[in-house]
């Protein structure tokens, strides 16, 4: 926590502070159970506590961090409920999104598809994990553009937090990216054929991918999760 961060100052203070600290929760960087000083993460970003409070706030919003007035504030450890909870949440708002954009799917967005799976392709054969994790979701938000449903993505993007630092340790050997990338391709095929049960089917099998990779991720790193 006390490496310096350059920030812009073209962009809001509070969000990129904001969205470093999630990057670097979800990538277990600062690890469950750490506690957060407000007063350390300005002298990291060389900024006043109010920004680094605002973020705070949000980060307690998306259930990553805790804050006790007066006691500090900590990372949450991983709650295997919100985890199932929002798995579920998370695959009845996609799959409903992924038959719709079957629905309404155009060349030009086919070709959009092909050159964020081809990213992910490179990425996979440079081992370059966290280019991975974004292309993932960005293919995930361009099927939300797609369907005309932008509040779709913007729902997932508010409660996924705590389900992305599952993915992200689940990564290196639980669900390698060259798999997740058959299953992309998977929903992608049946997408171009404008196929509406096939990319139903293939969202659902891709989605259920984490319930099946939290068990052994949460057996693997015991103290990081709670049943809460």
């Amino acid at each position: 926590m006390i490496v310096e961060t350059q920030l812009n100052p073209t962009q809001p203070v509070n969000q990129q502070i904001y969205r470093i600290l999630r990057r670097d929760i979800v990538h277990c960087l600062i690890p469950p159970g750490t506690p957060l000083s407000e007063k350390e993460v300005s002298v990291r970003f060389d900024v006043s506590r109010q920004p680094v409070r605002e973020a705070f706030i949000k980060l307690a919003e998306n259930g990553l961090i805790q804050i006790r007035p007066q006691r500090g504030s900590y990372v949450n450890k991983i709650s295997l409920s919100q985890v199932r909870n929002g798995c579920f949440v998370r695959q009845a708002i996609e799959c409903a999104v992924a038959r719709r954009a079957a629905t309404m799917i155009t060349d030009s967005h086919c070709y959009q598809l092909e050159q964020n799976l081809n990213q992910q392709r490179t990425a996979i054969e440079r081992k370059q994990l966290n280019d991975f994790f974004q292309l993932d979701d960005e293919f995930h938000q361009r099927l939300a553009q797609i369907a005309d449903c932008q509040l779709a993505w913007d729902t997932i993007e508010n409660l996924k937090a705590t389900m992305d630092r599952v993915r992200y340790m689940s990564l290196d050997h639980v669900s390698p990216p060259e798999m997740l990338l058959r299953q992309h391709l998977e929903i992608f095929d049946a997408l171009e054929k404008r196929d509406v049960a096939a990319v139903d089917i293939a969202m659902t099998h891709h989605l259920q991918e984490i319930s099946g990779s939290v068990k052994l991720i949460s057996q693997e790193n015991r103290d990081w999760f709670s049943e809460e």
